[in-house]
Formats: structure tokens, sequence, C-alpha cells
């Protein structure tokens, strides 16, 4: 079988890769903000308002999680990559939905720079952005289901 497939690139990519993600990781943190304030003040109860600003909590904590990881690498902050537009959604339950897809989206590309990091000590960081990504798209899906049924 002739394969061009090749495991080290996958699970031990180049460093160059692995901080260039971490960049494009702190440009999407930073756009995610614009996001989050947007669900917050069209979030129809504290209830909801509370979960998605627990869930925006955590997001500021990875973005300094990044920072920490590139700066332990590289000794210099990172430049973000990509900053992305906010366009805001159709309406809040369109919001939660795109929400709920972006966190899947994001754990798995967040896992790409798992496999990139030399060190224990980062590896552990990301495991803990990773499972908060997906327990964020767990939450999303309690919020889409309430609304979705008073819609």
């Amino acid at each position: 079988m002739n394969s061009n497939f090749e495991p080290q690139q996958v699970f031990n990519p180049p460093l160059e890769i692995t901080l260039e993600l971490i960049s494009r990781a702190v440009a999407g943190e930073t756009t995610d903000r614009r996001f989050y304030r947007y669900l917050l003040n069209a979030a129809p109860n504290e209830k909801e308002r509370a979960i998605i600003s627990g869930i925006r909590e955590d997001e500021l904590r990875h973005y300094e999680l990044f920072r920490q990881i590139y700066r332990d690498i590289t000794g210099r902050n990172p430049v973000p990559l990509g900053d992305d537009e906010f366009e805001e959604p159709e309406n809040y339950l369109a919001g939660i939905e795109e929400a709920k897809l972006g966190e899947i989206e994001t754990a798995a590309k967040y896992r790409q720079i798992y496999y990139g990091l030399r060190t224990r000590e980062h590896r552990d960081k990301l495991f803990e952005i990773i499972t908060d990504e997906l327990r964020h798209a767990d939450l999303y899906d309690y919020l889409y289901t309430r609304n979705f049924l008073n819609f």
C-alpha cells in the first residue's frame, strides 16, 4: 500500500505550525468576546445570562493560557493571526446554534495544537481548554433546547 500519510506529522507537527495555530487561537478568542457580548445582551433571562457569562469567563482564561504557552515557548507574546470579523446572528437562537457548532469545531482545531506541544504542563493546559470547549457545547445544547421549544 502506497500512502503519503505520515503519523508523526499529525501527532508531532513542527513547532512553527503549532505556534501559528496558537496565534490563530488567540485571534479567535478575541473575536469570540464580541460574540459573547451579543449573546449576553440577547439572552431572555438571568439564568441564561449566567450560563453565557460563565462560558465567557472560561474563554478569557483560555486566552491567557494560550498567551502563557506561547510566551513559555518563544519568550514573547503571540501576534494574533486572522482576527475574524464579528457578524451579528439573525437572532438569539441562531446565535446559540452558531456558538454550539463553533465550540465543537474549536475543540477539533485545538487538538492539533495539543499534538504539537512538547511538555506535559502545556498539554495539561490544552486538555483543560479542550474539555471546557466540549462542556460549553453541551451548555449551548441545553440553551438551544430551552429556547427552541419556546421559539
